[in-house]
């Protein structure tokens, strides 16, 4: 899925339309607003997260400058790849983008299948390699393109937050965290909840791996790892 933050509609829906010919999903957004909706409705896990954002950088209201600051603030979004576009001739914006995180740009007007090609050379240096495209144990697997859990062979829905627990939990097999540390990994930084939230999450996930849920340990005193059977 593909996101086209877009405030000029014709233009929009050429790079819709061209995205859905070029075999890609895309959505399209006029202003910061709809694509914070869209956000949540993808953080929550009721739809995928997008793949890739094209951000305009002049749009009504919020820019896209302040738009790729939050993006990449937030630890739901921080390693989405983010194109920005730029009116021709304004390096300032370029290179501000460039270094805010930005992954490419794209001068206007630009050429519907240069979008397509700059977009799939983003999505291959961004996204993990065949080999690198699923974290498992026992029985458990995760697709990290296809953001998919299976159990014994079985798919499973899974909220954000508790998918997001047991990647970093397979990512690092064995590491203990903390409760703070997992708040500020999986939750926003600024985030002021308790301690208990990371621990109802917990045990919401281990109630949903099933069998498997025994894998992770509450560490005393410290907080949880997982202890990955030995084969």
């Amino acid at each position: 899925m593909i996101y086209c933050v877009e405030d000029d509609d014709s233009i929009r829906e050429l790079m819709l339309y061209t995205l859905k010919a070029s075999g890609f999903e895309g959505r399209g957004f006029s202003d910061a607003g709809e694509l914070w909706q869209a956000l949540e409705e993808a953080k929550s896990g009721r739809v995928p997260m997008p793949r890739l954002v094209m951000l305009d950088i002049m749009l009504p209201g919020e820019d896209g400058i302040s738009i790729l600051q939050k993006l990449r603030a937030n630890a739901a979004t921080a390693r989405v790849p983010v194109i920005m576009a730029t009116a021709k001739g304004t390096e300032y914006d370029k290179v501000k983008g460039l270094d805010l995180g930005a992954d490419d740009y794209l001068a206007k007007p630009f050429g519907m299948m240069e979008m397509v090609s700059r977009i799939k050379a983003v999505l291959r240096r961004s996204e993990p390699k065949e080999a690198e495209r699923t974290l498992f144990f026992g029985g458990v697997v995760i697709d990290l393109l296809q953001h998919t859990v299976t159990i014994d062979g079985k798919p499973v829905d899974m909220p954000l937050k508790e998918f997001e627990l047991l990647k970093l939990f397979m990512e690092n097999p064995g590491m203990a965290f903390s409760r703070d540390k997992l708040l500020s990994r999986i939750w926003d930084t600024d985030y002021m909840g308790e301690s208990r939230t990371v621990d109802v999450h917990i045990s919401s996930l281990r109630t949903r791996l099933g069998a498997w849920g025994s894998a992770i340990k509450t560490v005393r005193s410290v907080g949880y790892r997982l202890e990955v059977p030995h084969a």
